[in-house]
């Protein structure tokens, strides 16, 4: 039995989904800890792409159970609609395979109007917010005013709870944010509805995934977003509003850290950023925006065109600390392929000193200049490669490079969006 975490080094859009996906196949249950709907998971099967916002990736196997954990937020609605284009493309969603916790955050329409008022309301100083409503359903349940699940299904503690909150909403509304507001009976018609549907899948999750490690089964933990974009741990304020590190996956579900035997980190072959926040390596010509259509680099889930530059492994070395790392998972390797010579960031220059840890304060990061470690590049097309022998010489040196400067062995490498366009080199999951 192996518990294995599945999570990402840079900014996100790391490759999350597919990774999960493929691991999978060995897992008997699929668990996602944090995060929203602001994050989307793209996994491709049989030449046909599904984008996963809420629901654990696992649900595209048959015969895997998928959690949604307490770590989550979940807007009722959009989980609801994923479900139904899951089974209108004939994919199982039903309670056996898709548990709820019920101390799961509920988001509601207050929190998107907020959420959308405070961007427009800060102009140039945005911070580039999904607006979808994560980050004030979060603040709710960090304040004790949240709705949970259990509340949702329960229709007399739903109205009181909702009762109680909305004056303040609507008054913050209208007078800060001068926005519109919203009333009781809208969202209890809106809503209600939505707990009958989603009533049959909320349980202990904690009690669930014990009970699986109990009896054996390998459990694969999958988060949202990146290490960076972490709460505590990303570049802030431009990050996302929960935790998105490996430790969270226990918080975020309900089990004890001495139930995680691996945490596999994954690793773009270049970096990318959505959105506002520093970016040393960012790239501002040609080859930037060769990398950025060749890779296809649109948001998931807002379909925002993603910020390129070269590979930082001053920004992964820093999430191999953080997390844990037993393994890398390198995605997107076949995007390189053309390119005469590839930079590695293995340093920072700031002003008279060479960093070589990845600094906490924004202005430091913000005049950080990269320090460069030249590689040759390759022209061979490898989305078609099974075998790490089979790589270009140089690309196989690409791949040792990265291992050897984040100090973490590379289980898996991803050559082209494919479930068999993968090449596992150890499988997290071999304890031996």
């Amino acid at each position: 039995m192996s518990n294995i975490v599945v999570i990402g080094t840079q900014w996100g859009d790391e490759g999350k989904g597919k990774v999960v996906d493929v691991l999978a196949t060995k897992a008997h249950v699929v668990v996602r800890f944090q995060g929203g709907n602001n994050a989307g998971h793209t996994m491709v099967v049989d030449g046909k792409a599904f984008i996963s916002h809420l629901i654990p990736s696992g649900i595209l196997h048959k015969d895997k159970v998928c959690v949604i954990g307490n770590g989550v937020v979940v807007d009722p609605g959009v989980l609801i609609q994923e479900m139904k284009h899951l089974q209108d493309n004939g994919i199982s969603v039903e309670p056996h395979n898709l548990y709820i916790s019920e101390n799961t955050h509920v988001i509601m329409p207050y929190h998107k109007l907020i959420d959308h008022g405070r961007e427009r309301m800060k102009g140039d100083r945005k911070l580039g917010t999904t607006g979808r409503g994560i980050g004030p359903c979060y603040e709710d349940k960090v304040t004790r005013r949240g709705i949970r699940f259990c509340d949702l299904i329960d229709p007399e503690v739903f109205e009181e709870k909702l009762s109680l909150i909305l004056h303040e909403k609507n008054f913050y509304l209208k007078n800060f944010l001068k926005s519109k507001t919203v009333d009781e009976a809208s969202i209890l018609e809106e809503y209600l509805p939505y707990a009958e549907v989603l009533r049959p899948h909320v349980t202990n999750i904690s009690v669930l995934i014990d009970q699986a490690v109990k009896a054996g089964h390998d459990i694969l933990f999958e988060g949202a977003q990146g290490t960076h974009l972490d709460i505590d741990h990303g570049t802030y304020p431009f990050v996302t509003s929960s935790n998105t590190v490996a430790g969270n996956a226990c918080c975020g579900t309900g089990i004890g850290p001495t139930q995680i035997h691996g945490v596999v980190g994954m690793v773009k072959a270049y970096t990318t950023r959505v959105g506002r926040g520093p970016f040393p390596t960012e790239l501002h010509d040609e080859i930037g925006d060769l990398i950025q259509e060749r890779g296809a680099e649109f948001g998931a889930t807002t379909g925002r065109r993603r910020r390129c530059g070269w590979l930082d492994t001053v920004l992964v070395r820093n999430a191999a600390r953080i997390n844990g790392l037993t393994g890398l998972a390198i995605t997107k390797l076949d995007v390189l392929s053309g390119l005469k010579t590839l930079k590695i960031a293995t340093a920072y220059q700031y002003k008279q000193d060479r960093l070589t840890e990845f600094p906490s304060a924004l202005k430091v990061l913000e005049a950080c200049e990269p320090i460069y470690e030249e590689l040759p590049g390759w022209s061979d097309d490898i989305t078609a490669v099974q075998d790490v022998d089979d790589l270009p010489e140089n690309a196989r040196a690409y791949v040792k490079r990265v291992e050897e400067l984040v100090e973490t062995p590379v289980q898996i490498i991803s050559v082209g969006p494919g479930r068999k366009q993968t090449i596992v080199l150890q499988d997290p999951y071999d304890r031996s």
